[in-house]
């Protein structure tokens, strides 16, 4: 796996640190962020969206990410559209 570091938290602390990572090989997106707290998570899983299944897969995870976090995430997108990851 070839991570690519793109940013932390601005206003992290000693023990909290949302991060973006892009895996280059697998042009996907890799989050760290907060843990949802029980009641996000319940209501993330009763959400209901046609052609998705109710609840939150095994294998799966629902994550908190600060919206001071945004110009991380939009440059992480333009890494994994660049032309010249393979």
């Amino acid at each position: 796996m070839a991570l690519l570091f793109i940013g932390i938290d601005p206003n992290t602390g000693d023990k909290q640190s949302p991060t973006v990572w892009v895996d280059q090989e697998k042009k996907e997106f890799v989050f760290q962020g907060w843990e949802p707290g029980p009641e996000l998570e319940a209501e993330c899983a009763a959400f209901e969206v046609p052609g998705h299944a109710q609840g939150i897969p095994k294998g799966e995870a629902v994550v908190r990410i600060p919206a001071r976090m945004v110009h991380m995430i939009r440059e992480a997108c333009n890494v994994v559209e660049r032309s010249d990851l393979r």
